[in-house]
């Protein structure tokens, strides 16, 4: 069995079909098709109804592995020199409803998000039910000059939600989706609003992590630079070392810490 498959767990057929039954009654169907996701998911059973809604049902074992994974990224934040800002949910109901509220106020600043729909608890499950975008592709999926061609609306994107005291917390490529032509974030995790100097930071170093491997690092920063200012280059560049550290971000942090310094003194000057 795949680990990401042992900690998320699963959900008894039976409690899924009453999530199911429960969401056909709020929005008065009578029946719906669902199909269900192969998806490389920690926190939560994904699944598509009728075409038009992207479910994810969160258990209290998903919760569980949530907290951990918080607690060992406010562990690893200490490596960046600063106290943890990630924060835990304690039910799945928190989490579903985390997402929808995070999704919302991204949404409200004018930054692409799947729209949300609802979320609400079932028998002790969290549901959040949200837009679903057919046929995306996301960064990690199209080809490099696809994403060197975007990485500028990246950062722009990013920055409206650090200009309104907003971040994301999980800036990975899986996360940033192209849809219709247009850049989409989802899967937005809990960060300390009092935190926006940190949070932004890290944001901004996942962003360049993400892109170095595909695009090299000089052009991750010119992306930067182009809407970022010296002095927040600088800030994310404390925070390399500990997204070099999780499992999901591999790049070569030595040549892109050299380049944002670069860049900065180049700002300065």
């Amino acid at each position: 069995m795949d680990i990401r498959q042992l900690a998320r767990g699963s959900v008894e057929w039976e409690r899924i079909e009453r999530v199911i039954r429960t969401l056909a009654a709020r929005h008065d169907r009578e029946a719906v098709r669902v199909e269900f996701l192969d998806a490389d998911n920690w926190l939560s059973t994904p699944c598509v109804i009728d075409d038009e809604w992207f479910i994810k049902i969160v258990s209290r074992q998903n919760a569980l592995v949530h907290a951990v994974l918080t607690t060992g990224r406010n562990v690893g934040a200490f490596t960046s020199r600063t106290e943890g800002f990630f924060g835990r949910f304690d039910t799945p109901r928190e989490m579903v409803e985390h997402e929808y509220e995070a999704t919302q106020r991204m949404r409200e600043i004018g930054v692409n998000a799947p729209r949300p729909i609802e979320a609400f608890e079932v028998n002790g499950l969290g549901v959040l039910v949200l837009e679903y975008l057919p046929e995306f592709e996301s960064f990690e999926d199209v080809p490099a000059f696809v994403v060197e061609n975007r990485s500028r609306e990246l950062f722009e994107m990013l920055k409206t939600l650090h200009d309104h005291g907003l971040a994301h917390g999980d800036l990975r490529a899986e996360n940033v989706l192209i849809y219709d032509d247009e850049l989409y974030f989802i899967d937005a995790t809990n960060v300390h609003e009092n935190r926006v100097t940190e949070t932004s930071a890290y944001d901004l170093a996942c962003a360049l992590a993400m892109l170095e491997p595909r695009i090299g690092a000089r052009a991750a920063v010119d992306a930067a630079v182009a809407v970022y200012d010296p002095s927040a280059l600088l800030r994310a560049r404390r925070f390399l070392d500990f997204v070099r550290l999780r499992p999901d971000h591999e790049f070569d942090s030595t040549t892109l810490r050299s380049e944002v310094e670069k860049a900065a003194d180049l700002g300065r000057g």
